[in-house]
């Protein structure tokens, strides 16, 4: 897991002719390529918690935010563009986009995720994240109450956002979103960061280079994980990614 490459950069040499090839292009800091579906947002009712009153799920920042909640930004996989919310993969089964999501809202987050068009360009979505970022703050959310959460291609979409917001206090978890190959001399992490990485993943690996290339950001934490489960490791809430990213966003995990 040394060097590697946003998610994205190599998509267009692994377009594919077979479920593993658009896997695999999925994964560069955000690249993408998984299967089909319809464009639209999928809003979830949220479960109830067991230590807090369980948050809420929305397609878009809400126009009165409470200010008091954390806001969850989720990019999900490209996968999801193509092939709807609950998609399965030969490697890596089913992506149960929607537990995710009731997953991040169990401890009293308002999460915003939607379903992305077809073959969304990154950088202009991450335009469309870093507008909703600043809607919330506009709305009186702090910026350290707003986490944006991106999973393979979202998670390159996700490292676009932290590139071009560039406000130290917004924060960022990136899940199997960086892979072999040089970091891109266009992009840079900024505010605090959070990467995990599952160790028996074949496509994604460690974003510490790029966590590394100056200007770096405020701070970087790096977990690494052993499901077994090689990519399909965020394809469903799984307590070994879920719980420490929660709790990270709480607090209670060292940044």
């Amino acid at each position: 897991m040394a060097v590697w490459a946003l998610l994205g950069f190599v998509a267009s040499a692994l377009a594919s002719s077979s479920p593993a090839a658009d896997v695999a292009a999925e994964t560069a800091v955000g690249s993408g390529a998984e299967a089909t579906a319809s464009p639209r947002g999928v809003p979830i009712a949220s479960p109830a918690p067991s230590r807090a009153p369980a948050g809420s799920v929305h397609t878009d920042v809400p126009e009165s935010p409470d200010p008091h909640r954390f806001h969850v930004i989720y990019l999900h996989g490209r996968i999801i563009e193509h092939a709807g919310p609950r998609p399965t993969d030969p490697r890596f089964g089913l992506y149960d986009y929607p537990a995710v999501l009731d997953a991040l809202a169990a401890r009293g987050a308002t999460v915003v995720s939607a379903q992305r068009a077809p073959n969304t360009d990154m950088d202009a979505y991450a335009g469309v994240v870093v507008a909703q970022v600043e809607r919330l703050i506009e709305r009186g959310v702090a910026p350290d109450r707003i986490v944006v959460v991106g999973f393979s291609k979202g998670g390159g979409i996700a490292v676009r956002v932290s590139s071009f917001l560039r406000r130290p206090e917004v924060r960022f978890v990136l899940l199997a979103a960086c892979v072999d190959g040089p970091v891109p001399p266009n992009l840079r992490l900024t505010g605090h960061v959070l990467s995990v990485v599952e160790e028996s993943d074949t496509i994604a690996g460690s974003c510490r280079p790029l966590a590394e290339s100056v200007p770096r950001p405020q701070s970087f934490t790096e977990l690494l994980i052993a499901t077994g489960k090689l990519h399909g490791a965020f394809y469903r809430p799984n307590p070994e990614w879920v719980e420490p990213l929660l709790d990270w966003v709480e607090g209670r995990l060292q940044r």
